[in-house]
């Protein structure tokens, strides 16, 4: 690559660089800078925008030193990028800065094109991460990729040569660890993995006489919990793991079959796929898990696998495989006020409060600071007939020791079948902005899509609305299963 010019008499400065873009070859639109310096100093990194009404990315990366090897991540597709590395002292003063252009090219046909509906400047800082289902090309392997707020496309991994994830099936998708690397689960291999920006696998776990599907978890210990299928068995989806970070030992299982009734059969007749579980949470105070079934409900679980609270329409429950009266475990609602809401239509799933509904086959749970919990409540099978058709963002305060729930807020339907999405999809919240992020990942107002719709937690306002657009043949039409908002850097580096 040519090497650039040397702005404001920095020659004396480098004593040695390289620039490579794609380094790995999984990743078009990043390169890799290594430097060598003649005194201790911390580099930025500035990637000009394509358009004047757009902004920089710029980063300052936190090591001090004469030798550096360097992600330079965000860069355009299909454009002359240009790359300024900034030299600063322990005095945090500028000694001058050097230019060097990089060409990327075209991106894959299969990745989507994006519309940026709403954008007021208000959204959480930083770009999407999307684990991308939608492309016309079966025999490729899922294609994350990270949008800008504009909608430009400016990351993403191309796994097709890569010897182990040729193949890769995420499933729900990749999240970003505590150390800034990339991880997930992968369907096909059966095994997590670890990657960093660049597409270097820089650690694996295999799940010996177990197989991946859904989701993965950082524990804050390090560890990993993830949903798994037991091999042997004549159903799937209903063991969860906890693996020892450094050595990758299994050191915790819990067995659904054993806290649940896995013969119950009230939303799904499938007794292979009888619980389903798609997504995770953690609660580090309780040292307990948290568990969505989409065919079940909501659940927590002790690190004994001991049922503490079953979150979902009081119908049809029994006892557990380990001989546990499940009906002792149903959470009561609560109206607004507190007051326990008695209808029985209610209670059953067939009909809401003015002030509490249940969540049908959800995903994604999030615990908030506060302790409440978000779901993203698909509301297929809405009271066991598909009725009223929307999905929404629902966030509940569960008392423990009253085994009592109230809803506290939601967003979604009002917006009825245009964020509709029966399956995969994503919630998060933000308390620094006090935003929600309310993300159908398999919608279908005007063809294949999913959107990601930043509300304001006090007013509901949008004020930021993107729309995936997929013009593939994905699987069950999904577009994606989650979205994470993160800086494209790791705040680490």
């Amino acid at each position: 690559m040519d090497p650039g010019t040397t702005e404001k008499g920095l020659g004396h400065l480098i004593t040695s660089e390289s620039l490579i873009l794609n380094p790995t070859g999984y990743t078009p639109l990043s390169a890799e800078l290594k430097l060598q310096t003649t005194q201790a100093v911390q580099v930025e990194l500035e990637i000009a925008s394509r358009n004047d009404d757009e902004e920089n990315l710029i980063h300052r990366f936190e090591e001090t030193g004469t030798s550096f090897t360097l992600p330079v991540l965000g860069l355009y597709a299909s454009h002359s990028n240009t790359l300024h590395i900034r030299f600063y002292d322990n005095a945090n003063q500028l000694l001058g800065e050097e230019t060097r252009p990089i060409d990327t090219s075209h991106l894959l046909p299969e990745l989507p094109t994006i519309n940026v509906r709403v954008n007021t400047g208000r959204k959480k800082p930083g770009m999407n991460l999307v684990s991308y289902f939608g492309h016309t090309n079966r025999e490729l392997p899922q294609i994350p990729f990270i949008f800008d707020q504009h909608g430009h496309i400016r990351w993403y991994a191309n796994m097709d040569a890569h010897p182990v994830l040729g193949n890769l099936f995420y499933d729900a998708g990749v999240e970003r660890l505590k150390n800034g690397n990339l991880y997930f689960g992968d369907g096909r291999s059966g095994r997590l993995v670890e990657m960093d920006m660049l597409g270097r696998v820089v650690n694996e776990w295999p799940l010996p006489g177990y197989s991946f599907h859904h989701n993965v978890l950082e524990l804050p210990n390090g560890n990993l919990l993830a949903t798994v299928n037991k091999h042997g068995l004549p159903t799937v989806e209903d063991h969860i793991l906890e693996i020892d970070r450094e050595s990758g030992i299994i050191v915790q299982v819990w067995d659904l079959r054993q806290s649940l009734d896995s013969r119950r059969r009230i939303w799904s007749s499938n007794s292979r796929d009888w619980f389903h579980a798609n997504g995770l949470a953690y609660d580090e105070e309780k040292d307990a898990i948290i568990v969505s079934g989409r065919v079940q409900g909501t659940v927590k679980l002790t690190r004994n696998n001991e049922l503490i609270w079953l979150l979902a329409p009081h119908r049809g429950w029994n006892r557990s495989g380990d001989g546990t009266d499940l009906k002792t475990k149903l959470l009561q609602p609560l109206d607004a006020n507190g007051v326990p809401i008695t209808d029985s239509r209610v209670l059953a799933g067939f009909s809401d409060h003015s002030e509490f509904s249940w969540a049908w086959y959800q995903h994604a749970p999030k615990l908030t600071p506060q302790g409440t919990l978000f779901l993203f409540d698909n509301g297929d099978n809405r009271h066991y007939q598909g009725q009223p058709v929307f999905s929404r963002a629902v966030e509940y305060r569960i008392d423990e020791e009253a085994m009592t729930i109230q809803q506290v807020w939601e967003y979604g339907r009002e917006r009825g079948h245009t964020t509709y999405s029966s399956i995969v999809s994503d919630v998060d919240y933000h308390q620094d902005e006090n935003t929600v992020v309310f993300m159908p990942g398999a919608n279908f107002e005007n063809g294949p899509n999913g959107k990601t719709v930043e509300v304001d937690y006090a007013t509901k306002d949008v004020v930021y609305e993107a729309v995936i657009r997929n013009d593939g043949e994905a699987m069950y039409g999904i577009t994606f299963h989650r979205i994470e908002r993160l800086p494209i850097y790791p705040h680490n580096q």
